[in-house]
């Protein structure tokens, strides 16, 4: 989704947001000293999709780029995952094959990916479609039609928002039901990694739910982190006791000093 141009949340900068530099594996000893299991849920939105096309749920080239610099950063820093999971759309299963790719240029083995239906990002066009109908001359909506980013942006934010408070009804998933999804898949994902690390590739709807649920922040706040979220950023987590704990969010050390990689949408 294009990122809110104007309105990056201050949550994510001043509580979430971490170096590219930063090194996740120093990350999760320092958690294993607190007495966190070791055990580390990577969860990572996938490549630039083909935003602007007909077919939205398509890699870009440069989604193609993100993906391969992902896999070589994760297999040079020693990331050695039990399972690799993707949430079922051909751009989740398009980022598991950049990063495979990589791991397989470099001698290393990586499972074979598991599709969960659980980590599918929500139904985006029945979503902002539901929106932009129910009244296609207001302002926000009327402004999206230019195609600009911030006023997509915008259109975007409220359209999710009104989602939230049912607002939008007749959808085929409520916004209830889609974090109650995501939820029970991010339950399953502690039985594969075992002591080790487990590998999502899947969207910022299903990445934020679950920042959400880890964070205990409201409905708005999850918007705001779902909106925030750049294509294959890393984003970690760890079980602890009944529920998940952030360990990281939104990061893209494989993109260290290369800007023009950066893409929200």
């Amino acid at each position: 989704m294009p990122r809110t141009f104007n309105r990056i949340p201050a949550l994510a900068y001043r509580v979430l947001a971490y170096r590219d530099s930063f090194d996740a594996d120093h990350a999760c000893d320092a958690l294993q000293a607190d007495g966190v299991p070791a055990m580390s849920l990577l969860l990572v939105r996938h490549g630039q999709a083909s935003y602007g096309a007909a077919d939205y749920d398509n890699l870009s080239e440069r989604g193609r780029v993100q993906s391969r610099r992902l896999g070589d950063w994760l297999a040079r820093g020693g990331h050695r995952f039990e399972s690799v999971v993707v949430g079922g759309m051909r751009r989740h299963r398009q980022t598991a094959e950049g990063v495979a790719e990589a791991f397989v240029a470099q001698g290393l083995p990586l499972p074979e990916v598991v599709a969960d239906a659980g980590f599918a990002e929500f139904d985006h066009e029945a979503v902002f479609g539901a929106y932009l109908a129910r009244d296609p001359e207001h302002p926000i909506a009327a402004a999206s039609r230019s195609g600009q980013p911030r006023d997509v942006a915008a259109m975007l934010q409220a359209a999710l928002l009104a989602w939230a408070n049912d607002e939008l009804p007749g959808l085929p998933e409520s916004w209830a039901a889609f974090g109650q999804r995501v939820q029970s898949a991010g339950e399953r994902l502690e039985a594969l990694a075992g002591d080790g690390e487990v590998l999502v590739l899947s969207s910022g709807g299903v990445i934020s739910r679950l920042a959400q649920i880890a964070l205990d922040v409201p409905n708005a706040r999850a918007v705001e982190l779902n909106l925030s979220l750049r294509n294959s950023a890393l984003s970690e987590f760890h079980p602890h006791g009944s529920r998940l704990r952030m360990g990281s969010w939104n990061a893209l050390p494989h993109l260290h000093g290369e800007r023009d990689l950066w893409t929200y949408y």
